[in-house]
This record gives structure tokens, sequence and C-alpha cells, in this order.
């Protein structure tokens, strides 16, 4: 494809920048969708996912779809969601949502969702959802209350940042590790080549 194509990320997370950034894309508009996140009754993690990152990713165009300069771009939007079984952890932002995560998650297997949403130009949307396994040791009071306090927990699905102090809490990891992150790039980068975006340009560029 010619280097006039454009990539908007409808998210505001540095950890999604980053690992796109590792991967050698650059998205040319970052846009955060500020959207109720609160799941519905009864709903599935992998379907909370699924339904936020296409609801971001629609919001994004909504907002973009009059405007010439942006119609020929590539949409990206992405949600991750922790879960142990059916309950879905928030992200933490007060230190008791963090604490209560911290000690369910504390010795017990759980899942990562990542739900990814690709608008293309013509308007096609394409969806994926990527499912790790993780299981952490048994903390003790004082690795949870240091990690609390280290404040890297604020923001973070389930109250943790894999990437950070907590990947020492980590046993085993069944998946994908940047999905964990907040995108898995193996997916998001096929999506992204499936549709038409030459993910490999830059790379040319050094």
């Amino acid at each position: 494809m010619a280097r006039s194509q454009k990539l908007i990320l409808a998210s505001g997370s540095p950890r999604r920048l980053e690992l796109l950034d590792q991967a050698g894309i650059a998205p040319d508009r970052l846009m955060p969708m500020d959207l109720d996140e609160t799941p519905q009754r009864s709903e599935h993690p992998r379907s909370l996912a699924r339904r936020l990152s296409r609801e971001k990713a629609e919001a994004a165009l909504a907002q973009t779809r009059t405007d010439p300069a942006w119609k020929d771009a590539h949409i990206l939007a992405a949600d991750t969601v922790v879960a142990v079984g059916r309950r879905i952890l928030p992200k933490a932002e007060q230190i008791d949502e963090a604490s209560n995560a911290l000690y369910l998650l504390s010795g017990r297997n759980h899942r990562v969702f990542t739900g990814i949403c690709l608008v293309t130009p013509d308007h096609t949307i394409r969806q994926k959802i990527v499912e790790t396994r993780v299981r952490f040791k048994r903390l003790s009071r004082v690795e949870i209350e240091s990690y609390l306090a280290s404040g890297e927990w604020r923001g973070k699905a389930g109250g943790y940042a894999i990437q950070g102090r907590a990947g020492s809490f980590v046993v085993k990891l069944v998946g994908s590790y940047s999905n964990v992150v907040g995108l898995p790039l193996y997916e998001t980068v096929a999506l992204l080549t499936g549709e038409g975006y030459d993910v490999h340009y830059k790379w040319l560029e050094g």
C-alpha cells in the first residue's frame, strides 16, 4: 500500500502505543474513546471485550467519517478484560479495587481477554478475541501492600501490570504475553496486514 496510508488508534493507552511501536507501527492519530465500560448483566468476559472494542472503533468512525482527511484511514481499537471464571475484575482506579483484585488473583488461575477491532477504509469491521491464561503465585500480605504502594496498578485491568513488578507474580502464562500487556501483537499485525495495511514499510526506514 502507498505510504499515504493512515492509522487511527482509538485508545490513549501508552502501553498499546508502545506495543505498536515495538512492531514498527506508528498511528497517525490517537483518539481515546470515553465510553461506559460497565459490564451488562450476566455478560461474559469474552463478550465484554468484543463489545467494548467494537464500540470504541465505531465511536472513532462516527467522529471521523465526515472528515475527508481521514476517509481512507484504518481505525484500530482494543479492550482488555481480566476475569476469574466469569467474574470480571475492574480497571482499578481506587486502591481498594486493586487490593481486592490482587487478593482474589493470589494463587489462582485467571484469564485475560483482549478484543481488537479494525475498521477498514470502506468501513468493513473485522474483530478478533485473544485469550491468555495466567497463574499467580500465592501472594503474601507484604507483597500485596508493597505492590499497592508502587502505584503500578492504577488504571490497569485486574489491578496489575505484567510488564512491571507484577511480572514477578506470574508462575505460568499460556498464550500471548503482549495480550496481557494490552494488545496481542501477532493477531493485531495479522489483522492489519489482512486488510491491506502495510505494516512493514517503516521497517525499511530503519
